[in-house]
């Protein structure tokens, strides 16, 4: 079959215009390096938003996915199936959950949860108690019901009337949720313990543990979205069990698949049973394929050795920038866990991440950004000390450019 040759001009031709990718077309990618068109080399400390925990082309993920191809491929959910049913008791296994579902994206397993938590209000206290309470900064997805959720307005405008029922308060504030909270209307109260899109802020300790007594006391459920900060990305397999805090219901996506689009709600047996048969559905949810490989990335990243290295190449990616960012004078902070980390810019520099992003790029390093002030990092889990050396020297080589230096 002839195929005409692609070019970063054919999106503006064919593609609807919300995305605007830069020139660079990657082609191939194998652990953290990816090759582009003309065959120039990167190292990848992006990690598709956090989402190829364990690298491009591994090895035991292009396994899996191969052995099941050669079985079959997609049932539905009128029948189940054998690798859902495996990931399934894994995910129980490893976590506090009892039941999951599963679904596609972070966005659908953020609906599936906020849709639980009000069918179970509704069913244990009545049709008032509705209210989810969320926070400013956030992002749970792109679904109406989901950016409504979200705390930030730009994703929302022009798509009102939004969906009602939802409050925001101020993250790591507790007395701000405490004044919106209330027994009678409060359903659930939806956090990320690590605010992703927002900024990379991680949620303090003794917050996230107040969420937890306020939800128990006024008979809230506590959603935690980690479709970012889970699948090992803060050295833990899922950051609740960092901070000691355990949610009802969980979301996880992103890394979840290593790059096949999959994704999970976790939650306990009680409240489980809110989503009776045919109360919600996906075709997709709990494909074949999709299963085997998280299958694989689970049982890969929930091993110690793993984790614990999480924790050494953590050290050594927030050390590296924080020496860059005094040498030039761009970053006032790193902040974050594990492998999910924020580089903040300083007053001097605000505004300005996408330059810095930019010029990685042309130096052979991606990154990504979290805002305009926040230069965020999100590679491989299992990406070599080498590799993020001399990422690090690429990043700096482009921050010459930036400071004129």
């Amino acid at each position: 079959m002839n195929r005409e040759p692609v070019s970063r001009e054919l999106f503006d031709e064919v593609m609807v215009p919300n995305y605007a990718p830069g020139s660079v077309i990657p082609v191939k990618g194998e652990g953290s390096h990816v090759w582009d068109q003309g065959g120039k080399e990167y190292i990848d400390l992006a990690g598709g938003i956090a989402v190829t925990c364990l690298g491009h082309n591994h090895p035991g993920l292009v396994g899996a996915l191969m052995e099941q191809a050669e079985k079959i491929w997609h049932l539905s959910n009128v029948m189940t199936n054998e690798p859902a049913l495996r990931l399934a008791k894994t995910l129980c296994d490893l976590t506090f959950a009892e039941r999951v579902f599963f679904a596609n994206s972070g966005g659908e397993a953020n609906e599936a949860a906020f849709k639980l938590a009000r069918r179970y209000a509704w069913e244990h206290f009545g049709a008032e108690k509705n209210e989810i309470i969320s926070f400013k900064s956030s992002f749970h997805g792109r679904t109406l019901f989901t950016v409504s959720v979200g705390g930030q307005p730009k994703y929302l405008e022009g798509f009102e009337p939004a969906p009602g029922g939802i409050h925001h308060a101020d993250f790591n504030d507790l007395e701000s949720v405490r004044k919106l909270i209330s027994k009678d209307k409060t359903c659930a109260v939806v956090v990320e313990p690590i605010q992703g899109e927002g900024g990379v802020m991680p949620g303090d300790p003794e917050f996230l543990k107040g969420l937890r007594q306020l939800c128990d006391e006024n008979d809230a459920l506590l959603v935690f979205d980690e479709v970012q900060s889970g699948v090992g990305r803060t050295g833990h397999l899922y950051a609740y069990q960092m901070y000691g805090v355990t949610p009802d219901i969980l979301s996880t996506a992103k890394g979840l698949g290593g790059g096949f689009p999959v994704a999970a709600m976790l939650t306990t047996e009680k409240v489980a049973k809110s989503l009776g048969i045919g109360t919600h559905g996906s075709t997709y949810g709990g494909n074949a394929l999709a299963c085997a490989v998280a299958q694989r990335v689970i049982d890969t990243v929930s091993q110690p050795d793993i984790l614990k290295g999480v924790g050494a190449r953590s050290e050594r990616l927030r050390k590296g920038m924080m020496d860059i960012g005094e040498r030039y004078g761009i970053f006032s902070e790193v902040r974050g866990s594990g492998l999910l980390l924020g580089c903040v810019l300083t007053e001097e520099w605000k505004g300005k991440a996408k330059e810095f992003l930019n010029a990685g790029l042309n130096e052979g390093v991606m990154v990504l950004i979290a805002g305009p002030n926040v230069v965020r990092l999100a590679p491989s889990l299992i990406i070599p000390e080498p590799d993020i050396d001399e990422a690090l020297a690429r990043f700096e080589a482009g921050v010459k450019t930036v400071c004129g230096k």
